[in-house]
């Protein structure tokens, strides 16, 4: 059993002492009130965090002003005095479970999710995301209101101190003010505070300076820095060193190393498709020049990870944002030998980005349908307890049967193939490693539960005249026929075919469908050597799919020279031949080895019940099954389903 002695070693930022090495890092939740107060849910997610063991909680990044400061909706507030109260209340909450309660102050300078005016920056650079949407570009700071924003960085510290928390963290990453002044990207500058390096981290020294008068001797101020903002211009290593140099001798007391910012934003979080730790480089490379303790972030998915990190003595503490999200006993579990049961984080930037923080909800978790609404739903034992038999072994069945099993019902679970259902497909793809441990925690909890697995076909009559008092069927979705004159069902291979390897293809391979599936299929066939092309009919491939993906993949596309023709639709196959149709009418007849379809899902409907047959037995149809969706849908439905019964 692994021990993981470097990870719970207790270890000290300046005289603050933690119980172990591992550090939630700030991550915007939604969950305060609209003035940036406080509220009771938000409490009762930082105590869940705190509860699971985490060493030091520094809460999410706080708005340092009432002008331009304020990045998102339902942001935490430090800004005012008035934010004190709750402040104090979210502090005790975290202590009263053994946590060091930390905070993060900020300036969201070009990077202002609500798009509101005022946008201020160092130059009328704007954050590309929001011009494209508004047009807006920001106003350049002047030296007046530079000043004025100094002042409030070490204002909003004070106010953290006061309502006891244990250390401030200062944000210099991402993207925001700060990194704005730091990066030549976004510093156009030809004042004292632009042009030269010294001038450039001159903003962030002199916030240094004035966050140190306004708080007590030994309390602790990090920052959280970028080794580089991955812009071809921006802000270099070397160059970091050299503000982590100087912030030192100022009395920082720790680095908090991050990479990235919204327009590299598949570098600040990193989905699935880049490899982990993509920031540990950096603090590696900073730990020698500085004698403060240095946090790795980023992608630091499982203990084992994060032992490696520390005993290679590339950090001196691990930062884990998404992962206690999907788990907040990550730490308990690790430290209990328990990391099997580890809810794991897959890096699917969905339930806390993609439809949550994008669409101005608040946060969410694709894998922990708890995260954001924790308290409301607890699994608790069931008055009485039942028969359930599961049809269906992929994410939405395995959760349903998880949480059915956890309330004491006895649970039987009819599976065909393997277990994993649409996870198996996602797993194979070589960009999509991180579904492999989900894969892994479900199986695991299969057994440990004791849940019946029957690899065999459920039929109806195990449904209807089984001995079973509630069912759950859950068979998943299916590829949808394409479109396609002279398209033979019987000679179809689907993207999920190749994906699992049941066929294999030629040489020269034509995908039609450039959504999600239809780009990593292509990829999985390029690495293999193989001539891909896909077509896709949207103006642009993955259109409505997951942002930090896309912006991978096409890099990868682009490396692995995949041809992509948009705005074409794939009209009629004979033989190896596809006859294809470009926006402007044009028609190319293509000849391909093998052709491959990625032309999206439909639910399975063989189990499909009638009302009246419904009526009969306490039944349930979630998952893809009952409508095509993601993990995040699979999974949710899957706990609340097991809720109910």
């Amino acid at each position: 059993m692994a021990t993981y002695s470097k990870l719970f070693a207790s270890g000290k930022i300046g005289k603050l002492t933690l119980k172990n090495r591992i550090v939630k890092a700030p991550q915007s939740t939604g969950l305060s009130n609209m003035d940036g107060t406080v509220s009771e849910r938000l409490v009762r997610h930082y105590k869940e965090l705190a509860r699971g063991g985490t060493g030091l909680i520094i809460v999410e990044y706080t708005y340092i002003d009432d002008e331009a400061s304020k990045s998102a909706y339902c942001q935490l507030g430090i800004s005012s005095n008035e934010h004190i109260a709750g402040l104090s209340w979210l502090v005790s909450a975290i202590h009263d479970e053994g946590a060091k309660a930390g905070i993060q102050i900020e300036h969201c300078g070009r990077q202002k999710f609500l798009a509101t005016p005022p946008i201020k920056a160092p130059s009328r650079i704007p954050w590309p995301t929001i011009y494209e949407q508004t047009g807006v570009v920001p106003d350049e700071l002047t030296i007046e209101e530079i000043k004025k924003i100094v002042e409030d960085f070490g204002d909003a510290a004070r106010r953290a101190e006061t309502a006891g928390f244990d250390l401030v963290e200062i944000h210099a990453a991402h993207g925001y003010l700060i990194t704005n002044f730091l990066s030549p990207h976004t510093n156009k500058r030809n004042d004292l505070y632009g042009g030269t390096l010294e001038n450039r981290m001159r903003f962030l020294l002199e916030v240094i300076k004035n966050v140190k008068s306004k708080v007590s001797a030994d309390f602790p101020i990090t920052m959280r820095i970028n080794g580089t903002d991955y812009e071809p211009d921006g802000i270099t290593i070397e160059e970091t060193i050299e503000v982590c140099k100087q912030a030192e001798q100022l009395g920082i007391a720790a680095f908090h190393v991050s990479g990235g910012d919204h327009h590299m934003m598949n570098y600040q979080v990193s989905p699935m498709v880049i490899p982990k730790g993509p920031n540990v480089w950096a603090a590696e490379a900073i730990k020698p020049h500085v004698s403060v303790p240095i946090m790795a972030s980023g992608s630091i998915t499982t203990p084992a990870f994060a032992e490696e990190i520390l005993t290679k003595n590339h950090a001196d503490f691990v930062s884990l944002g998404r992962p206690l999200l999907a788990d907040p006993y990550f730490p308990a579990k690790a430290q209990q030998g328990r990391a099997d049961d580890i809810i794991p984080c897959i890096r699917c930037n969905d339930g806390c980005m993609e439809r949550t923080f994008f669409r101005f909800r608040s946060i969410r978790c694709s894998v922990n349908p708890t995260t954001g609404r924790e308290g409301e739903l607890t699994i608790q034992r069931a008055e009485v307890p039942k028969k359930v038999l599961i049809v269906g072994g992929g994410p939405a069945g395995m959760e349903a049967a998880r949480v059915s099993a956890l309330r004491g019902h006895c649970v039987t679970l009819f599976e065909k193939g393997d277990l994993g259902g649409a996870l198996l497909p996602a797993a194979a793809s070589p960009y999509k490693s991180d579904i492999q441990h989900l894969l892994t925690y479900y199986r695991a909890q299969m057994q440990k539960l004791d849940i019946e697995i029957v690899l065999a076909e459920a039929s109806r009559d195990d449904v209807h005249n089984g001995d079973f008092d509630a069912v759950v069927i859950a068979v998943g979705k299916r590829p949808k026929p394409p479109q396609i004159t002279g398209w033979q069902e019987a000679e179809a291979i689907y993207a999920t075919d190749v994906l699992t390897e049941k066929v294999r293809t030629g040489e020269n391979v034509v995908i039609v469908g450039g959504g999600l599936t239809g780009v990593e299929t292509a990829l999985f066939l390029a690495e293999q050597g193989r001539h891909v092309t896909i077509i896709e009919q949207q103006d642009h491939y993955m259109q409505d799919d997951l942002v930090t993906f896309k912006m991978t993949y096409t890099e990868l596309l682009s490396k692995k020279k995949i041809h992509v023709r948009t705005s074409t639709q794939a009209r009629k196959v004979e033989g190896n031949e596809l006859t294809i149709v470009d926006r402007y009418g044009t028609e190319v007849k293509l000849t391909a080895d093998t052709i491959v379809y990625a032309t999206g899902f439909q639910s399975n409907t063989a189990f499909l019940m009638a009302e009246n047959e419904q009526a009969k037995k306490e039944i349930y149809h979630i998952g893809d099954g009952q409508q095509p969706g993601k993990i995040y849908d699979a999974i949710h439905e899957g706990y609340m389903t097991g809720l109910r019964i």
